[in-house]
């Protein structure tokens, strides 16, 4: 099984390294010291991407990147999808993506639940509170460093929760917690 890790770097800066090593370590089971294989190629705003399997980092490549521009969410809705594992293999989401159909992006309901998106977990603001999924799909290393820094609150959010929420915020290793201010769910 090969899986991989999605770093930001920026400015030769290397962002939240720790969870991305408890993310490797929980996945695979052993440590491996991501620093010792990333060296940003250049100051620009980079997507690092450390493939890697049981034993060991198969590749380490690096994009400029480019933030996606999300105005508006197809409520997609799989009971059957799994992907706790940052797998490189993601045609479930794929396949689940295609569906976006006008939308920019996808939010998937499983077991009746909100989990996340195709490209990032999620944060709803209820006015009061901000409050993610309690059952990702992935549990993302943005997520976790904000759960821990106590900005969000995990909770079973249904779609209800969803439509009501006064903002939505996606959270992935690239964007952190890009709060929309103004969205659409279709």
């Amino acid at each position: 099984m090969k899986y991989f890790e999605t770093i930001k770097c920026d400015d030769k800066e290397i962002f939240n390294l720790d969870f991305h090593n408890s993310r490797v370590a929980a996945t695979i089971g052993k440590n491996i010291d991501l620093n010792e294989y990333i060296y940003p190629i250049n100051s620009k705003l980079l997507k690092c991407k450390v493939i890697y399997n049981d034993d060991e980092i198969l590749d380490v490549s690096y994009t400029e990147y480019k933030k996606k521009e999300i105005k508006s969410f197809k409520i997609i809705y799989d009971d059957k999808i799994e992907y706790s594992k940052k797998y490189l293999n993601r045609e479930e989401l794929d396949r689940l993506y295609e569906k976006k159909q006008k939308a920019d992006e996808i939010i998937i309901i499983k077991n009746g639940l909100v989990s996340d998106t195709s490209i990032a977990n999620i944060a709803i603001y209820d006015g009061t509170n901000w409050y993610t999924p309690k059952k990702p799909l992935l549990n993302g290393t943005s997520r976790q460093r904000h759960l821990k820094l106590q900005n969000i609150i995990e909770k079973n959010l249904s779609v209800a929760d969803l439509k009501s929420a006064k903002k939505i915020a996606l959270m992935n290793a690239m964007i952190d917690f890009d709060i929309l201010h103004k969205h659409i769910l279709l």
